[in-house]
């Protein structure tokens, strides 16, 4: 093999470990806070009809309680709202610990004795985002579930009518797949709470039950939206340090414009503000402080119910998961404030900027700012407190007496929460019905802080700066100077609206004097979802920020903004560089699945050379040096990129239609779901097709090498329980043999799983590979120890050599160099088949660790993905373990079959990116033909 062909692959695995690394550590430390259970849990199964408890005997529902709780819901007698919890992929019932432990201790501080009954499903760890034939059954069973709960309240004088669902990860989706049964009644469920659930699309098509099941979800939500517009669904995605899910496809499915649909990342959840993994977003005490506290407050004191109330729902999730306004949702009814006649609690501000810190002692204190002189020369007017309780704090003056305003409408509604302090940002176009502005500095209780308000033009505030490139590696940069005389300032990053752009973004702060300052935030801001990120510094120093996206920019949005809440007087030095790192994370992160997809087109090429050197010259070319040429971009990306120009037209997909043939494969869009222009189709993919394929063409050279060092290995284990061989038939099948391992393989993928047939047919040509590299190893030792090549027969003897110098059979001479070749071109060729042989198993492994995890319920994989794909790779597997390189190279077959690997390596990289269980189809259009060269 050649360096040079070493050194490449070396450089493109070095590319992806890096990109690897990128996007399993390329994020901040885990902030999240845990929470703890003060008091044992417990989890009460709640006891369902025998109908449904046979129909579902691997799953179960609990109740969850702590302490005396626990002992007080012993016979389920119970008066709160329920609340169901569903786990995800191999998710267990006990995650609801920390959702049901926070809603015990919130319930102790409430009062008229309010509190959530918190269930759980346990759906038996399934592996339901990797086979997708047990969703439909479990949602078949949360419907029943969610009825069992319900009756559970039958005894109550007003009992509940409606359940809210929380579900991690799929769990997610199986909530909201609920709608799509024929006989569920949509007024059953109030509020859907999602954490981490890829609603768009799954994150691995492995079987195509998985892709129906989201296709019927979409069709539901997307055919019947005005149905269902009064459901209200909140989906929250744990930002970069979720690599399992990314957050872009945590976004709804739904028309655009339904205010009932919500999705947001955690980094912009307040009083969150920090990306959490897959499974801490389900304790992650900040974010689960927020879904308790809405819950509460969508409870009605009177019913004990949750809302039915639209609006009032969008309030209370908009309170805790957007802004967390100043006021609450039950207080923001009534907007007139009556001011107090207090003179000297009064100040007038005649300045551009307020700054004042509150005495230690408690104190009543308003300033009144007058909006007749500043309409003209300002817009906006800024203000900020480092007090973050909920209080009405600037006010629109509506009647003056004075000095001071007697009557007043609270503004505070508009008031977003940062981690350090509240901000409101007023325009000034919307205050025409007032004559002042008031903002409270009251302390009655003592406590300090500082308030800090300006007038503002927008326009002077506001810069824009181009990001580098994406190839410029680092070496451009592009900065902006911030001289801040004013309190926010935003810089437009022009030019950055994709997701595989990445950038290093640097904010340096320097200030002259030494003044107690509030800290700066530096938030990053995208308008198209809610998505943002904040970067809290001191004041001077200096910060690097994550410049990335976890949705493209549709339609026409504006720009990305990153907005500096600075302190006064100082300068603020932004620096934005390309971080080509992360640029590899995000391609892998948004194209990973394209990588297995190139692995496939490589081994398949990798096939062809190998066929074609054996009708070439008969013999058998080395494993790695077929692998290294499977990289052929020049054939296969081209016609790729043609198809798909060819398939984007309108003529040629009515023609496709007709004949029944899929659409062109895409990824799953970077765009957010629920927004205008999220249509649009994306181009960038088809860019980094070359990337992509180099990336997948180093996991099968480094794959394949990793496998012939394997066999090796273990060849060298296994000898010493085999008695030494030179026959070239070591490990073959005879037809009788081959005929009864067949019907045993069937008859286990009929009654057991396909999958199981797959794998052991797979270990069966395994051994068949190991005895070859067995008899190649005993040959060469026995060539090196008898140097005139005597020869022997098959059980070791020796032999009269006969005067033609060939062996009784025919062929070559059981010891000599002649049969060393046929053992090392038999070799070569299996070594090269095996790699496309172990794929379908590791497409059907989770089929079989779901069959496997649930024997003691059923020894039967129903439905089962894999049971048609099972007949033929089996018998495929059966009949190749007795290929060899001089019947295939005789084999009228051999020229038609080796030019079949391109034109389906092709077809598989058009269809195959999110479909990748068509990669089974595109393999057996290789392997069955194959496998026919040694029968005919």
């Amino acid at each position: 093999m050649k360096t040079a062909a070493v050194a490449f692959y070396g450089a493109a695995l070095v590319l992806l470990l890096a990109a690897l690394k990128e996007l399993l550590t390329g994020f901040e430390e885990n902030r999240c806070s845990m929470t703890y259970m003060f008091e044992q849990p417990e989890y009460r199964r709640v006891v369902l009809p025998r109908r449904v408890s046979r129909l579902f005997p691997a799953y179960g529902l609990y109740l969850y309680g702590e302490g005396v709780y626990a002992q007080e819901t012993r016979n389920l007698k119970l008066s709160g709202t329920p609340v169901l919890f569903l786990p995800g992929n191999a998710g267990s019932y006990k995650q609801a610990r920390s959702l049901g432990s926070v809603a015990l201790r919130k319930a102790e501080n409430m009062e008229a004795g309010l509190h959530l009954n918190v269930f759980t499903v346990d759906f038996n760890e399934e592996l339901v985002a990797f086979y997708g034939g047990s969703l439909l059954r479990q949602t078949h069973f949360l419907h029943e579930c969610i009825k069992a709960v319900l009756r559970l309240y039958k005894n109550l004088k007003v009992p509940p009518r409606n359940v809210a669902l929380v579900g991690h990860s799929m769990g997610g989706v199986v909530a909201r797949a609920l709608f799509t049964l024929p006989r569920f009644n949509p007024r059953l469920v109030s509020l859907i709470v999602t954490q981490a659930s890829p609603h768009v699309a799954p994150v691995l098509a492995l079987d195509p039950y998985l892709l129906e099941f989201y296709v019927a979800v979409r069709q539901k939500w997307s055919t019947q939206a005005q149905k269902l517009r009064n459901v209200t669904v909140l989906s929250v995605g744990g930002g970069y340090r979720d690599y399992q899910v990314r957050s872009g496809l945590t976004s709804l499915p739904c028309p655009p414009g339904d205010p009932n649909k919500l999705a947001l990342v955690a980094t912009a959840v307040p009083r969150t503000w920090l990306s959490t993994d897959h499974l801490s977003i389900v304790w992650c005490k900040e974010l689960v402080l927020a879904t308790v506290r809405a819950l509460f407050d969508l409870v009605d004191p009177e019913t004990r119910q949750l809302t039915d109330d639209p609006e009032r729902k969008r309030a209370v999730l908009n309170h805790h998961f957007v802004r967390h306004p100043a006021r609450t949702p039950q207080d923001a009814a009534d907007p007139s404030v009556s001011m107090p006649d207090v003179p000297e609690a009064w100040s007038e501000v005649n300045t551009l900027r307020l700054s004042y810190r509150t005495p230690k002692e408690g104190q009543l204190k308003y300033f009144l700012f007058a909006l007749s002189s500043r309409r003209r020369a300002y817009s906006h007017f800024y203000c900020r407190s480092s007090s973050l309780e909920s209080s009405s704090w600037v006010l629109g003056c509506v009647r003056t007496a004075g000095s001071s305003c007697a009557s007043a409408v609270d503004l505070s509604s508009g008031t977003e929460l940062l981690p350090p302090y509240k901000v409101l940002v007023l325009s000034l176009s919307d205050l025409s019905s007032f004559t002042h502005l008031v903002v409270s500095a009251s302390n009655l209780s003592g406590k300090q802080f500082t308030v800090e308000c300006e007038w503002q033009r927008e326009a002077a505030q506001t810069l824009s700066v181009s990001v580098p490139h994406l190839l410029s590696f680092g070496f451009s940069v592009g900065e902006v100077t911030v001289n801040s005389s004013g309190l926010l300032h935003q810089v437009q990053l022009l030019h950055f609206h994709q997701v595989y752009q990445a950038f290093r973004i640097s904010v340096v702060s320097s200030c002259r004097g030494n003044a107690d300052r509030l800290p700066s935030v530096y938030r990053l801001r995208v308008p198209w979802f809610r998505e943002d990120s904040f970067t809290t510094a001191s004041v001077p120093s200096a910060s690097e920020i994550s410049g990335m996206l976890h949705t493209s920019r549709p339609g026409n949005f504006s720009n990305v903004l990153l907005q500096l809440h600075t302190a006064p007087n100082c300068q603020y030095k932004v620096s934005i560089r390309t971080s080509f790192p992360k640029v590899l994370g995000q391609v892998l992160r948004f194209c990973g699945p394209m990588v297995p997809v190139y692995t496939a087109v490589t081994l398949l090429l990798a096939c062809r050379g190998q066929l074609c050197s054996i009708l070439r010259s008969g013999r058998a070319a080395d494993m790695m040096q077929v692998v290294s040429a499977g990289l052929q971009p020049h054939q296969v990306l081209l016609p790729v990129y043609l198809l798909h120009v060819l398939l984007s037209c309108s003529c040629l997909q009515d023609i496709s239609s007709v004949l029944g043939l899929p659409p062109e494969d895409t990824l799953p869009p970077t765009f957010p779901d629920g927004v205008e222009g999220a249509e649009s189709h994306e181009e960038w993919p088809h860019l980094l097709s070359p990337l992509l394929y180099v990336l997948g063409a180093a996991v099968a050279f480094w794959g394949s090498a990793l496998l012939r060092l394997l066999i090796r290995l273990v060849s060298l284990f296994l000898a010493p329980l085999h008695r030494p061989s030179v026959s070239r038939t070591s490990g073959t099948l005879s037809l009788q043999t081959q005929f009864l391992l067949g019907v045993c393989l069937y008859a286990a993928a009929w009654m057991f799983c396909g999958a199981l047939a797959i794998f052991t047919s797979c270990l069966l040509h395994l051994y068949r590979v190991l005895r070859l590299q067995m008899t190649e190893r005993s040959l060469g030792h026995m060539l090196n120890l008898a140097p005139n090549k005597r020869k022997v027969t098959a059980n070791g003897a020796p032999e009269a050599e006969p005067q033609s110098g060939t062996s009784p059979r025919g062929g070559a001479p059981l010891l000599s160099e002649g049969a060393l070749q046929e053992v090392r071109d038999d070799l070569q060729l299996h070594l090269s088949l095996m790699p496309l042989l172990i794929l379908p198993v590791m497409l059907s492994a989770p089929s079989l660790i779901h069959w496997s995890r649930n024997l003691r319920f059923s020894t039967r994989l129903d439905p089962d993905p894999w049971w048609l794909h099972s007949v033929m790779l089996a018998s495929v597997y059966l009949l190749l373990i007795n290929a060899t390189v001089s019947k295939l190279s005789i084999s009228r077959l051999l020229p038609v079959i080796s030019r079949l690997p391109l034109p389906l390596a092709v077809t598989m990289a058009t269809f195959s990116s999110l479909h990748l269980y068509r990669l089974a189809y595109f393999l057996e259009a290789v392997l069955v033909p194959l496998a026919f060269c040694f029968i005919f």
